[in-house]
Parts: C-alpha cells; sequence; structure tokens
C-alpha cells in the first residue's frame, strides 16, 4: 500500500516523514494533545503520555528541527569540526564514538563538519556561525593561538577542543598529557639500553607539538640520552616517513630508538627500519601512541602507549553540552594520563 488516509481526507505516502499530525491520527488525539505528551506535560497523564511514545516509536518520529529551531531558537545540533586527513588508525571513529554516547541520552544530534587541515580552518567554524545550524561547535588540532577560539568566544558559541590554547581564553577542553607521554617514552627506551632517540613529532603549528618536545627534551635530559633529528612529522606522509626514516637509518648517524606521537606513523617508521634491514626489539626499540590494539596486533614489539579517543570523545561531549548549560568554562577542563601497558 502506498499511502494512507489521514485526517481531514487526505493520504500521506509511506515513504513521508512521520508528523505531529500523523501520530495524532493513529492515536486518535489531538495535535496539541500530541505534542504536550512528547514533551512531557504534567497536565498531560501517564497512560496518555505512553501510548503517544510508542507510536511515535513505532513510526519513527523524529521532531523537526527547522520547526525546532523556530520555536526554541535551538538546533538541538552538536557539531563536530573534523579534519578529513586525520590519522588512519582510529582516531575518528572512536572520538565519534565517545561523543555519540554521550548525546545519546539528551536531545542533542552529532552533525560531522568535515575540513581540509591544509585549508583555512576557520571556513567552517564561521559556517556554523554564520547560518546558525549548530548550538554547540567541537574542535580538534588545536593551535596555541586558535583563530577558531577567539571568533567563537567573540561570538558566544558554546564550544570545546581537543587539545589546549594560550592566549588567556578559559574555554572547555580535553587534552591528553602528551609531556607525561613523551617523557616517559624516553625513560622506557632508555632502560633497554638505548641512548639515540628520534622522535616523530606533531606538526609544529599545534599546541600538542609544544607539549610532546618539552616532554621529550626532558626525558633526554634527565637520562642523558641524545636525540637524533628525523625530519617527518604525523602529518607527512606515510610513505614519505617511511623513505626518511630508511635514509636515516642507512646513514652514519641511525637513532637506536624512536618514540612515534601516533600510531599510523608508528606503522610507517617500521616499514622504513626493516627496508633498512633493522629488526625491532633487536636492533631497535620504538614507543609509540595507540588509540585501539591494533598497533600492539601488528607489532608486539612495540611499547603501545594508549591515547583513549573515545574517552576524549566523551569528556568533549560532556564538556559542551554542559557549556551550553551555562556551565562556567574552568570547571570544563580535563586531560587524560597515558595508560601504559601493564608488565
Amino acid at each position: 500500500m502506498d499511502s494512507k488516509k489521514i485526517s481531514g481526507g487526505g493520504t500521506q505516502s509511506a515513504h513521508e516523514r512521520p508528523t505531529l499530525k500523523t501520530i495524532a491520527f493513529m492515536t486518535g488525539l489531538g495535535i496539541t494533545t500530541v505534542s504536550r505528551a512528547l514533551k512531557d506535560a504534567p497536565d498531560i497523564g501517564a497512560e496518555t503520555k505512553e501510548r503517544v511514545r510508542m507510536v511515535a516509536r513505532q513510526l519513527g518520529y523524529q521532531p523537526n528541527r527547522a520547526g525546532v529551531r523556530l520555536r526554541t531558537g535551538k538546533t538541538n545540533v552538536i557539531a563536530l569540526v573534523l579534519s578529513i586527513d586525520e590519522e588512519i588508525m582510529g582516531f575518528t571513529s572512536q572520538m565519534v564514538f565517545g561523543i555519540s554516547e554521550v548525546l545519546a541520552g539528551t536531545q542533542y544530534h552529532l552533525v560531522i563538519t568535515p575540513h581540509s587541515h591544509s585549508k583555512d580552518p576557520l571556513v567552517p567554524v564561521r559556517y556554523i556561525l554564520d547560518t546558525g545550524s549548530a548550538d554547540g561547535v567541537i574542535i580538534s588540532r588545536t593551535e596555541p593561538d586558535d583563530p577558531r577560539v577567539e571568533l567563537m568566544h567573540e561570538r558566544g558559541m558554546p564550544f570545546a577542543t581537543h587539545g589546549r590554547t594560550n592566549m588567556g581564553i578559559s574555554h572547555p577542553f580535553h587534552d591528553f598529557d602528551n609531556e607525561a607521554f613523551a617523557r616517559e617514552a624516553v625513560r622506557a627506551l632508555v632502560a633497554k639500553g638505548r641512548r639515540r632517540i628520534a622522535l616523530l613529532q606533531p606538526p609544529g603549528k599545534l599546541t600538542y607539538y609544544l607539549h610532546t618536545q618539552i616532554g621529550f627534551q626532558t626525558g633526554l635530559r634527565e637520562c642523558n640520552a641524545q636525540e637524533v633529528p628525523l625530519r617527518a612529522s604525523t602529518d607527512t606522509t606515510l610513505s614519505e616517513i617511511k623513505d626518511t626514516v630508511e635514509e636515516l637509518m642507512r646513514s652514519p648517524h641511525a637513532p637506536d630508538g624512536f618514540v612515534c606521537s601516533s600510531s599510523a606513523g608508528a606503522i610507517a617508521v617500521n616499514a622504513g627500519l626493516e627496508a633498512a634491514g633493522f629488526r625491532l626489539g633487536h636492533d631497535i626499540d620504538m614507543v609509540a601512541k595507540q588509540s585501539t590494539d591494533v598497533l600492539s596486533w601488528i607489532r608486539p614489539e612495540i611499547i603501545s602507549i594508549l591515547e583513549d579517543f573515545r574517552q576524549a570523545g566523551r569528556e568533549l561531549g560532556k564538556a559542551v553540552i554542559a557549556r551550553i548549560d551555562g556551565v562556567e568554562p574552568e570547571l570544563l577542563q580535563s586531560i587524560s594520563p597515558p595508560v601504559w601497558p601493564k608488565s
């Protein structure tokens, strides 16, 4: 059957989106009663509310966002501005899963706004602000002096950042303790007898580059170890990382240990090591961050440190909702420690 009769003598296609009018017809109630039942109005009986909700669930009813926005000024949308160039080893999916877990118990929906980090990072944020298409925003790849943060702060948009800034603006954030990771990674390599250590570092414009460098240099000083410069970052293509590492390992200045700031980068580093005739766990050792257990499965010789992006997503989701509700930003800031493998 392609259509069904509704009140007023019209028909509704089976493929059309169900509306309050559809629920009213199916329950025999008025549209106003249905609307108030879905809003849990106190003057509507519990039995009526349950009947309306049951029909709404069966029909797959969702409130029309345009209508909600007209009535309340809200969109019930959280926008996640995410780089399409993020690493391949789980960052994107784990972050989205974490945010979605938090939003599942609320009226909010997650909308992903993709962009390329090689383009102007203000473009997607300005679009969200100018169109009023979200109630809150989550951004990643945070910079010390981030123009997106300044713009959202000026426009009064509730937001949370994956990473910290250093620009005198207090705002919600969740971050990983990259300083502790890099410092402890050097210590772990020195404990294995490694003294000449190379770092696959984050791109220099991001805040966590500074934290990683501070930790790495502190570890080198404390352990009397030496840095071997590596001309690559986690933004370098995987093939370029492999080639750069292979060339370095064939030189007279080859390191005997690596610290990798990403799991995808660690795979490329390992490929370069093997191409140059070196074996992990024998000639050389590596410490790397991972967001899932995949890296440990592929190369158990790597000392793999967990950076829990799913937890980061949960913290960011909670923070941006709380900020929408008016909680002070100073109360919505958190940092996760690195999780080392159990010995």
